[in-house]
């Protein structure tokens, strides 16, 4: 038996359609068949040759929800229910050691350095080598965390919440706003929505959303926002001037960095108040450099900046939650639906911002 793929074999260079062999399973292994793939960000650098983790040849793609097709052995999900053939899964995408002193001593498991991802940093070269969610199959590493999932949910809108939605949960579980908080997020991808549905469950009071993208902002306002700002209509020093205005000259709160490059970090620590917090999360390769005063902004202001990488499967679990509780919301945020063939169509579609999020159905 064999699994259609798509592998990337070459960086800038359309992913190429391959024939797998599907192995025998090892003990703890699950063949899944794929039902949606999400295209992420993290995708779009992976194939530019961005991220510094990356090997090839490889399969992309990290987020993934799919039907068990076999098992090897007994095997639970996070929630102690046997898995069975025929139920539809969602799993985290990072598989931690548990041994080294992230995971053991701090309990940070998404700072282990033996974390393993598929899609990202295990090539299909290696076993069990249907590896990245860009396939028809993908066979899950035996200490894979699974949920179980409702059949009569879309599929399509879990996806992110192994990667944008667990990242943005990770997020808020070091830092929360308080109720009526003023919170600005930049960077109105799957990320920064969820990051606006996450402080719309909190209480927040303004929630402010600035980017680029008119499609992705108006999504941004049907899941809370309660103001965006196009930052290709509203230079940066209006921006500042706009949440001045709103806050008594202060400043938000809590900013929350969702795009992952430089100049949003650098309006970040603009825009939060004296004693307020900079949530980095988008950052999931190099992003540039900007010059940075710690006196002036930082130490002098009081102001806490947090760096956050990726997730743990107590994230995903709550990404999932806030999904179930705003399915329609999150409905919304697939604009764009794709068959695993039109994988490099779906691609493109994301780097230009055409859609908010797309994804592959099988």
């Amino acid at each position: 038996m064999k699994s259609r793929a798509y592998v990337l074999e070459a960086f800038n260079r359309p992913l190429i359609a391959r024939e797998i062999d599907i192995p025998k399973l090892e003990q703890g292994q699950i063949l899944v068949k794929i039902k949606a793939a999400g295209i992420c960000g993290s995708d779009l650098h992976i194939v530019s040759g961005e991220d510094p983790r990356i090997k090839l040849p490889l399969i992309p793609g990290h987020e993934g929800v799919g039907l068990v097709t076999d098992i090897k052995g007994k095997k639970l999900t996070v929630e102690g229910e046997e898995i069975k053939v025929g139920d539809l899964i969602l799993w985290n995408r990072g598989i931690a050691c548990g041994h080294c002193y992230y995971c053991a001593v701090l309990k940070e498991p998404s700072l282990c350095p033996n974390r393993i991802v598929q899609g990202i940093n295990i090539t299909c070269t290696s076993p069990p080598f249907l590896n990245g969610c860009y396939s028809e199959y993908i066979i899950l590493q035996p200490n894979t965390d699974v949920f179980k999932i409702a059949t009569n949910i879309d599929p399509a809108i879990l996806v992110s919440a192994s990667c944008s939605g667990a990242t943005a949960a990770h997020a808020f579980d070091l830092i929360k706003p308080e109720p009526g908080d003023n919170v600005m997020i930049i960077g109105p991808g799957p990320l920064g929505l969820f990051a606006v549905a996450f402080c719309r469950n909190f209480g927040a009071g303004s929630i402010i959303l600035s980017g680029g993208s008119e499609i992705r902002l108006a999504i941004g306002k049907q899941m809370g926002a309660t103001l965006t700002l196009n930052r290709n209509e509203i230079s940066t020093n209006e921006r500042l001037q706009i949440i001045k205005d709103l806050t008594f000259g202060r400043g938000v709160d809590l900013v929350i960095e969702a795009a992952g490059n430089s100049a949003a970090l650098q309006e970040a620590i603009t825009m939060v108040r004296p004693g307020g917090t900079v949530l980095s999360v988008g950052f999931g390769q190099p992003g540039g450099t900007f010059a940075f005063d710690g006196y002036e902004h930082l130490v002098q202001r009081n102001v806490c900046l947090q760096g956050v990488w990726v997730s743990d499967t107590r994230h995903v679990y709550q990404a999932m939650k806030l999904i179930y509780k705003n399915s329609d919301l999150f409905t919304r945020m697939i604009t764009h639906r794709y068959q695993l063939e039109q994988v490099n169509d779906a691609l493109k579609i994301m780097a230009g911002k055409e859609a908010v999020k797309a994804v592959l159905i099988n």
